[in-house]
């Protein structure tokens, strides 16, 4: 028996639970498009023309990914 790196409990292999590994894989996966999304749009040239709702979403998105590159 061991204990799983990931959720801390205890796993009946000598592996970490394989629906914790998936689940911070799908996490990974989730941060790494969040933090790409206007390179992908091509966004963060034209703001001027999004309406403001949309602003306001990228530049909380550009906000969080330089606090996290911070940190």
């Amino acid at each position: 028996m061991k204990i799983c790196n990931i959720c801390h409990k205890i796993s009946a292999t000598d592996q970490d639970h394989l629906d914790c590994i998936q689940k911070r894989n799908i996490e990974l996966l989730d941060e790494d498009f969040k933090n790409n999304i206007p390179e992908r749009l091509n966004l963060s040239e034209n703001t001027q023309d999004l309406g403001v709702e949309v602003r306001a979403i990228l530049e909380h998105l550009i906000k969080t990914k330089d606090d996290q590159d911070r940190s």
